[in-house]
């Protein structure tokens, strides 16, 4: 197991300015950091990478699809806007030594329809998604579909349809993820959740049901760690948390108070349940 922290607690950046933030996580005693990839600086990733493989840490990123970069959208060039965009956040996690990419490649964040997804919609987003997984298999990264509830997305928001998403593809670049919050709204049952996915399923988010410490919430917490020890899932697993130090993630996520001590408290805490619960 590989216990990693998502970086889009304290920053969107990658750049030399969190580098005493990248001493301070290895410091705590994780194993690895997620890198948000937004901006494609790759001077800078390749920075953050040296750094990264000078403190002994592991990276995965993530990043999202925008409204002008969408998968699904009827328009060709929106489509091939998206292909190159994710490309591009490859690029930057080969520049940094990031292993996975991870994040609702499948669709635009926060876009809605007025109506569930189509079967075109589906067939676009495995279109490009495969493009995408070619290209990554090349810079030896893994593409990681995330599903999102319905609040934040309308194509994939349960583990069930995201497994099959993947599954038809059927490319070796192609996985998908697991992230607590959103289960925690979505699914109906935890473990037959977790055990629907199995075979797809490399990579986790541990995020509480307000997005504060790991632990502190309201995820059930025995369903989700006994699902996971079932299938003896041995991947990365990350916490992914938001606060209000980044007024436009704030604002995204739906954050308009404090919801824990300290972004330390978090971390540190966050860390400790992780292991205590898996090593159990």
């Amino acid at each position: 197991m590989k216990y990693g922290m998502n970086l889009l607690l304290w920053t969107s950046n990658v750049d030399e300015s969190i580098f005493p933030l990248l001493e301070q996580i290895k410091e705590w005693g994780y194993d690895g950091v997620e890198l948000p990839v937004f901006d494609f600086n790759a001077a800078n990733f390749e920075k953050t990478g040296a750094k990264l493989q000078e403190l002994g840490l592991g990276a995965t990123g993530v990043t999202v699809c925008t409204a002008e970069e969408n998968p699904i959208s009827e328009d060709v060039a929106v489509r091939e806007a998206a292909l190159n965009r994710i490309r591009q956040a490859i690029d930057m996690c080969a520049a940094s030594g990031s292993t996975h990419l991870c994040g609702p490649l499948h669709s635009a964040l926060g876009e809605f329809s007025g109506r569930g997804r189509t079967d075109e919609e589906w067939k676009r987003a495995q279109d490009i998604l495969a493009q995408a997984a070619d290209y990554a298999q090349q810079q030896n990264v893994t593409l990681v579909v995330e599903y999102l509830n319905r609040f934040e997305c309308y194509f994939l928001n349960n583990a069930e349809d995201c497994a099959r998403f993947t599954r038809e593809v059927n490319h070796p670049s192609l996985k998908m993820m697991y992230d607590s919050f959103h289960a925690n709204i979505e699914e109906k049952n935890i473990g037959e959740a977790v055990r629907a996915c199995a075979d797809q399923l490399v990579h986790v988010h541990i995020s509480e049901n307000d997005r504060s410490t790991p632990g502190e919430g309201g995820v059930n917490w025995d369903a989700t760690f006994a699902a996971l020890k079932e299938i003896n899932y041995d991947g990365w697993m990350v916490i992914e948390a938001f606060g209000l130090a980044l007024p436009d993630l704030a604002a995204a996520t739906r954050i308009w108070r404090r919801m824990f001590p300290s972004e330390e408290h978090l971390a540190t805490q966050g860390l400790a349940f992780m292991k205590s619960r898996m090593q159990s």
